[in-house]
């Protein structure tokens, strides 16, 4: 799944030119035979200065698909990583009156917590988001969100109650019930 998600991430544009898309090379350098070198046809080859390269790099995509079951796998295997290691801090509440990184902070070093850590809400919030994204180390996501390179990533996972249940509902193969279980509660709360 890690590898996956990495290459899910790449762009694809890398590109290099070939030897029929280097500009010149018309002409042969030299006849066929009888001047004692090699015989070359154009002095684009790859093995030319000024050539082309060869078996170049084209603009393509990296993107491929892991089954529905080795997502789960892997998110029910790195979910019990994290809390056999004792990473793993499940929260009642992750709520701020107001964006201030202090805040945030003062929030972590109550948790006694150092390191990469990943902060996961129930649904996105702004004032959780834009207090603790100046902090280095530190990332936010809603459950729904979260994948699993991320949560590898991180040193310790600080989760929301709420946000456990959709985390544990996506991992048994409960999508859908999770993502109404949050369109109920974005209901309640508009």
């Amino acid at each position: 799944m890690v590898k996956n998600y990495l290459a899910n991430q790449r762009q694809g544009t890398q590109s290099a030119k070939t030897r029929g898309e280097v500009s010149g090379g018309g002409k042969k350098p030299w006849r066929q035979k009888g001047t004692g070198h090699a015989r070359q046809g154009s002095t684009r080859a790859p093995q030319w200065t000024h050539g082309g390269v060869a078996f170049a790099p084209k603009p393509r995509s990296y993107r491929y698909r892991v089954n529905k079951k080795v997502r789960r796998l892997a998110l029910k295997s790195v979910l019990s990583d994290k809390v056999s290691g004792g990473n793993l801090i499940v929260i009642d509440e992750i709520k701020l009156e107001n964006i201030k990184t202090k805040d945030f902070r003062g929030f972590l070093n109550a948790l006694k917590v150092d390191g990469k850590s990943l902060v996961i809400t129930r649904a996105p919030d702004k004032i959780v988001y834009y207090s603790a994204r100046n902090l280095p180390g530190v990332l936010t996501c809603a459950a729904m969100q979260a994948n699993v390179y991320d949560i590898t990533n991180a040193k310790n996972l600080i989760i929301d109650r709420s946000a456990l249940e959709i985390l544990e509902k996506v991992a048994l193969g409960e999508g859908k019930q999770a993502a109404e279980m949050l369109e109920g509660a974005k209901g309640v709360s508009a």
